[in-house]
């Protein structure tokens, strides 16, 4: 295997198809990235057995072939590389990597040894790349992250018709999102768990490359228990998780409310982090909500306090209401717009973020729960 490409665009492969490689592979070779060249493409690819990431780079080839590296290794190597082409080849049991006068020589790992990369699923439809990236952030930020509760760490999709939600819960706070798609079947009713971080990773990669991006997924064909992307060059694949239990959570969102409050998006952001400073990890911040505005306080250890006023409308009896400052940071910056409305109940009951429009109103689509703290004062 013998070729030559340009600098950025194996490193950027490179640092792609790593980036979801084993910290801790139960073999070595899954620690490796795979370089294969055919006809002037390179293929590098990565596969754990839970996820595979593949990505092509035209390349000016002098000898087809292929090759196993150390995945991280590589990427750190391309990307501190000077900006020349960048010229590759396999030598015996080593890989040779020269870019201007900067010379690597790698050893490599048997490729027999490496495991065959599942195949793509059938396709189930397209959707807008950029829109797919911002619904998964949205959503993504409310998974758990405790691998004991796997059903906890994933991101449900729910394909019905032209329609995709998104749900995600950490059983503190769970986030929704509605956006319209392209289905290859318009009768489509599908449900998929995806691991949440997977799906993030995915989306983020493949937004910045604008298009549509192919969503794949089996549907009681070959490769069932399995969800695929494709956008531009760029293909992966992941394992789905067992969404057999998955709770009805939509329930959880309140049918009526009895207050509201619309506030300035970044204003409350800047607010509750600095209240928040006080606050011990497990402590709430109190927002106060009255005619006069919104009252956001905090306590910590050793009588250390912090209260900050700020402007809010507010609709309904006056509410004090305490919140994890985290979770409630993380729902306001996935909001899209200057201002959020805030729902509630009483100050016992989930209240639901929205975002705003500049007309005023409530724009669909997207929807935060957030689970309060009881508080005594």
């Amino acid at each position: 295997m013998k070729f030559r490409v340009e600098r950025d665009a194996l490193a950027e492969a490179v640092a792609w198809t790593a980036k979801s490689l084993p910290n801790r592979p139960s073999v070595p070779v899954l620690a490796g990235v795979l370089l294969r060249v055919t006809d002037g493409n390179l293929q590098v690819s990565g596969f754990d057995y839970e996820v595979s990431s593949q990505v092509t780079v035209e390349v000016q080839g002098d000898a087809d072939g292929a090759t196993l590296v150390s995945g991280r290794l590589l990427a750190e190597i391309t990307k501190a590389l000077p900006a020349k082409p960048v010229d590759i080849a396999a030598v015996g049991a080593h890989l040779e990597l020269v870019c201007g006068s900067a010379r690597f020589t790698l050893p490599t790992m048997p490729v027999e040894d490496y495991p065959t990369l599942p195949e793509m699923p059938v396709s189930a439809g397209t959707i807008d790349a950029a829109a797919f990236a911002a619904a998964v952030a949205q959503v993504a930020v409310a998974a758990g992250r405790d691998e004991t509760l796997p059903m906890m760490t994933g991101v449900r999709l729910e394909l019905s018709g032209g329609t995709l939600a998104m749900l995600a819960t950490d059983r503190y706070r769970l986030a929704l999102r509605e956006i319209e798609w392209n289905p290859e079947d318009p009768e489509i009713s599908l449900n998929a768990l995806v691991p949440a971080r997977t799906l993030h990773d995915t989306a983020k990669a493949l937004g910045p490359l604008g298009g549509q991006v192919t969503m794949a997924l089996s549907q009681g064909a070959a490769g069932e228990g399995m969800i695929g992307f494709v956008g531009g060059p760029r293909r992966t694949t992941s394992r789905l998780l067992d969404g057999a239990n998955y709770p009805p959570v939509r329930s959880l969102f309140p049918a009526t409310q009895n207050a509201q409050a619309q506030v300035p998006v970044s204003a409350l952001i800047e607010v509750v982090k600095r209240v928040a400073l006080v606050a011990e990890r497990t402590t709430p911040v109190l927002l106060s909500f009255s005619d006069d505005g919104l009252v956001v306080e905090a306590g910590g250890t050793e009588e250390a306090r912090a209260s900050e006023a700020m402007e809010a409308t507010f609709s309904g009896d006056p509410l004090t209401i305490g919140f994890n400052p985290q979770y409630l940071i993380d729902g306001l910056s996935n909001m899209g717009t200057q201002f959020a409305v805030l729902s509630f109940v009483d100050a016992f009951k989930p209240a639901v973020i929205s975002p705003v429009g500049e007309d005023g109103e409530v724009v669909p689509g997207y929807r935060y729960l957030i689970m309060p703290i009881r508080v005594s004062r």
